[in-house]
């Protein structure tokens, strides 16, 4: 959608108002283009990597389930004791 009215001779203003864009994000989508020649809409993942993993929250919610008193010590005690077994 941006490089189609920027290819077409349209400036970034014009572009941006047709789009209903902003004119930065206009800049850098037809920058990005022009330079690597693609376009990419995927946003890059960004926080931390979730440190466990399906199984193991499933492990988690069972361990939480059995006991719902538990402190949160007590069930990271639990969950680090039975993954070394």
């Amino acid at each position: 959608m941006v490089v189609g009215p920027r290819r077409a001779g349209l400036s970034i203003s014009q572009s941006a108002q047709l789009l209903g864009f902003s004119r930065t994000t206009i800049s850098r989508v037809y920058k990005e283009w022009c330079e690597k020649g693609k376009t990419s809409s995927m946003q890059q993942s960004c926080g931390r990597k979730c440190l466990v993993d399906a199984r193991g929250q499933r492990r988690m919610g069972r361990l939480i389930q059995a006991d719902r008193r538990a402190t949160l010590t007590e069930i990271t005690t639990c969950y680090n004791r039975a993954k070394h077994l």
